[in-house]
């Protein structure tokens, strides 16, 4: 048997395991948790062929990007979907940042300028940038709608909305960026990051994959919490109302 058939078996192997666990413990979680697993599957052969024809085609890196930048805000947009035009202003928090940061790395020359360069960089930091848009996203409508009372409190005694509500702020965007702070304070102490693995398994030295990772993850850094600002940013507009009063929030689940 070939290795890349023992991988997909080994693959779908643990996946049995977490949903026969999850079915075993009454989470509810086992339908939920075979579907992600076989529409990974599926998506990552797409995907693999589609990447060999955008190396081919480097003009179809740019469709390829914008792809994965709705892909991410459809996501993040279904995570929060109390809010008005949630897709759409998921879109902005993701692509804003991680756009701008995958361009700054290749037009200083941190990285090639090629599709086999740019496309994974732009992935990894549009999928950061989608974690950091549902995690804060989703803690600040929670902490609008069960602090909606202290927060009006401190607009009856003259605050304006950005002061009242930036306790919330904070403490989603803290939410949003602790998995990345913990991920790069621990990074190859507790777990060799994807970029890093990848590139040892692909012959690369691991003195370059250590400098990659480290381009990758400081961006990553930047890119997270540009997110998560943006995205605490236009919630925060959106349930505003005439006269700096907030709209309720309705619950989230």
């Amino acid at each position: 048997m070939s290795r890349g058939a023992i991988q997909v078996l080994a693959a779908f192997g643990f996946l049995a395991l977490a949903g026969a666990l999850a079915a075993w413990l009454r989470l509810g979680l086992e339908r939920a948790i075979v579907i992600a697993g076989v529409r990974a599957g599926v998506q990552l052969a797409v995907v693999g062929a589609l990447i060999a024809l955008v190396f081919d085609v480097p003009a179809l890196s740019f469709a390829f990007v914008a792809t994965m930048v709705l892909a991410a805000a459809v996501t993040s947009g279904g995570r929060l979907r109390v809010l008005p035009g949630a897709r759409r202003r998921a879109a902005i928090a993701i692509a804003a940042p991680s756009v701008l940061a995958t361009g700054l790395l290749l037009a200083v020359g941190a990285f090639a300028a090629t599709p086999r360069a740019a496309v994974p960089t732009a992935g990894i930091l549009i999928g950061g940038a989608m974690a950091a848009t549902t995690l804060a996203g989703r803690r600040l409508l929670e902490g609008l709608h069960d602090d909606a009372g202290e927060i009006e409190t401190r607009l009856a005694l003259g605050d304006d909305v950005r002061t009242a509500v930036w306790p919330v702020v904070r403490r989603a965007v803290t939410t949003g960026l602790v998995p990345l702070i913990d991920q790069t304070r621990s990074v190859g102490l507790v777990a060799l990051p994807g970029t890093f693995v990848g590139l040892v398994l692909g012959g690369a030295s691991p003195a370059t994959a250590a400098r990659t990772q480290l381009v990758v993850l400081l961006a990553l850094l930047a890119v997270e919490l540009l997110a998560a600002l943006i995205v605490c940013q236009l919630i925060v507009r959106a349930a505003r109302a005439p006269g700096e009063r907030l709209h309720d929030v309705p619950a989230i689940s």
